[in-house]
């Protein structure tokens, strides 16, 4: 078994990619509301802030602050994924090896995070995660992905509605 390591700081604010076991499906827009009410289910349980968020069919990327004193990212993870998993209908593909642990076959098992190491990295994080929905070809523009928090940054005059307009090379990201 891979000894696999998390670096976990109190009070941080992280970068997550999460993806869906099967990455050809819809499954995340399908049943955006169950989503939503994971993301309220863990946050009520394990309060954080969300500073950005994209969910794309197949994978979403969201940044979180947690509180002070606070570095366990794992277990939010693990209740918003079990919700999610507990309120979609069955029928998805299990392995043996997720049977044996009665798993579902919706989420991969692991994801990826990044702490944010100054307020630089974040800015170039929240770009990436806007920009993503256009990267991945499901939009031509930023504005006209709805399941984003691009529009609460419009909103709060953070970005112009037309941020980065019909395509722009050069946005990064550490996904």
């Amino acid at each position: 078994m891979t000894d696999y390591r998390r670096l976990y700081i109190p009070g941080a604010s992280w970068f997550f990619t999460v993806n869906l076991e099967n990455r050809r499906g819809n499954l995340l827009v399908e049943h955006i509301d169950v989503l939503r009410a994971a993301f309220a289910y863990a946050k009520q349980r394990h309060p954080l802030r969300m500073d950005a968020v994209a969910v794309m069919p197949e994978h979403l990327h969201c940044i979180w602050t947690l509180p002070k004193g606070d570095a366990d990212f794992s277990t939010r993870w693990n209740l918003l994924k079990g919700y999610f998993s507990r309120h979609l209908p069955g029928g998805e593909s299990i392995s043996k090896s997720r049977t044996g642990k009665r798993e579902r076959g919706i989420w991969q098992r692991r994801f990826w995070e990044h702490c944010l190491r100054d307020q630089e990295d974040f800015n170039r994080h929240v770009d990436y995660i806007h920009w993503n929905p256009v990267k991945r070809g499901w939009v031509q523009r930023v504005r006209d992905w709805p399941h984003s928090s691009f529009h609460r940054y419009v909103q709060a005059g953070i970005y112009p509605l037309d941020w980065l307009g019909g395509g722009v090379e050069g946005i990064e990201g550490d996904a």
